[in-house]
């Protein structure tokens, strides 16, 4: 039975609070419920606030919503080519999911031309919703520790031997030869800040994908399909240009690549704007100063995509009067990101990369990231337990499995959501698959 339109403030209501029982949050406001009634049709509301945030599969989801599976197969697919649903396709079957507005349809929005949308008028929105509230929302996506993107380290900043081991996961360059499949589309963050008249010169053709997203994306509409030597090629255009990287905070199964500046990412300016220092998690390695070298020209004060440079000066009275300056650079170790974006800046070789004194937390893959996230923003149960009677044996056996790899402090942080009836109804639905010995 087809959803009759009875009171659509209601629909769009559920599905700002569907939204905000992702990882990240949707708090709500006046802006987010215009931009949802600006990409939804109140009919869509109404569908995609009963699309759950798991990836679930169209036949299991007919059953779910009543309806038939043909027909809501090709509505589903119309929301997904407008980056309002997620569709992956696995095994013959297809399955769809409710996607969250960052990284999700925010980016997919924004990702391509869009001369079908009122682009001006969403990008307005979005700075709004993104910025009101002291950044509101900013602190609904990034006030934790585990974080959706880290930075990765310029490999020629590194040193020529370094202490510790730099593993693929944190290059840029063996991420991409790495991918099964790449693709490229605009930047969304220059893409909105180009709408409202105020991007930076850097290029927008630059964030990559990888593996299952550019095979999601890519039939979409979303992005480009390219080999491997181009997307290489757009790395060094994005370095030579002053972009620092940032991939997706996992170690396996790697889906994205941005090329981020502090001008116009959101995620960098949460760190500036907001005092959010870990909206993204640090390389783990940090830009270090050779004095002997520095000569406090301060192109790495301007370089740094995050504000965590400064210049210190000394002032020394010559003989005859005179008076001596002295500059140099000065890193904060508490907001550098190990990019080794402001080392592109310095033609003197006064900074290079070192490592940290402890290596960072990298979540194996997605669902130990989302765990993590949802464990530390108290959200385990509406993200990761949703219908816990209806777990399957394997989604079962990957949550516990992730849950016992976090280190000790996330899993104390959410002990509370760990032990709670949430768990027991997973143990009550996961019994039938328990056979007696």
């Amino acid at each position: 039975m087809g959803h009759h339109n009875l009171n659509p403030d209601r629909d769009y209501d559920l599905l700002q609070r569907a939204l905000d029982r992702q990882v990240t949050g949707a708090p709500a406001s006046p802006a987010f419920m215009q931009i949802l009634r600006l990409l939804y049709a109140p009919e869509e509301a109404a569908l995609a606030a009963r699309v759950p945030i798991l990836p679930t599969s169209l036949d299991k989801l007919a059953r779910q919503l009543n309806r038939d599976p043909e027909e809501l197969d090709g509505q589903l697919t119309r929301l997904a080519e407008r980056g309002l649903i997620l569709d992956l396709s696995a095994n013959g079957r297809r399955y769809y999911a409710l996607p969250p507005v960052v990284i999700g349809f925010f980016e997919f929005t924004f990702m391509r031309a869009r001369p079908d949308m009122p682009m001006t008028e969403l990008a307005r929105l979005f700075e709004i919703y993104m910025t009101e509230d002291d950044g509101r929302f900013a602190h609904a996506v990034f006030d934790q520790t585990t974080q959706l993107g880290r930075s990765l380290p310029r490999e020629s900043a590194l040193p020529p031997s370094p202490a510790v081991e730099v593993l693929d996961y944190e290059k840029a360059s063996a991420i991409i030869r790495d991918a099964r499949a790449v693709a490229v589309s605009l930047c969304a963050c220059r893409h909105k800040a180009a709408h409202l008249g105020h991007a930076c010169d850097r290029p927008q053709r630059t964030c990559l994908t990888f593996g299952g997203s550019s095979g999601m994306l890519v039939p979409n509409g979303m992005a480009e399909s390219i080999d491997r030597a181009e997307a290489l090629d757009i790395l060094a255009e994005c370095q030579a240009a002053g972009l620092a990287q940032t991939a997706d905070n996992v170690k396996h199964g790697i889906s994205y690549m941005c090329n981020c500046c502090g001008d116009c990412c959101g995620m960098m300016r949460a760190i500036r704007e907001f005092d959010l220092p870990h909206a993204i998690v640090t390389s783990n390695w940090m830009m270090s100063v050779d004095y002997a070298q520095c000569n406090g020209c301060g192109k790495c004060v301007a370089a740094c995509p995050v504000d965590a440079i400064h210049l210190d000066e000394r002032v020394e009275e010559r003989p005859g009067g005179r008076r001596h300056r002295t500059r140099w650079a000065v890193v904060d170790e508490a907001l550098c990101l190990g990019c080794g974006t402001c080392s592109g800046a310095c033609k003197f070789g006064g900074l290079a990369l070192e490592p940290r004194p402890q290596r960072v937390y990298t979540p194996e893959n997605l669902v130990e990231r989302v765990v993590a996230m949802a464990v530390e923003r108290g959200k385990l149960a509406d993200v990761v337990f949703g219908e816990p009677e209806k777990l399957s044996r394997r989604a079962v056996a990957n949550v516990v499995r992730a849950i016992e790899k976090l280190p000790p402090t996330k899993v104390l942080l959410g002990s509370a959501a760990v032990k709670s009836a949430f768990l027991g109804a997973v143990a009550r639905g996961s019994a039938r698959f328990v056979k007696a010995p």
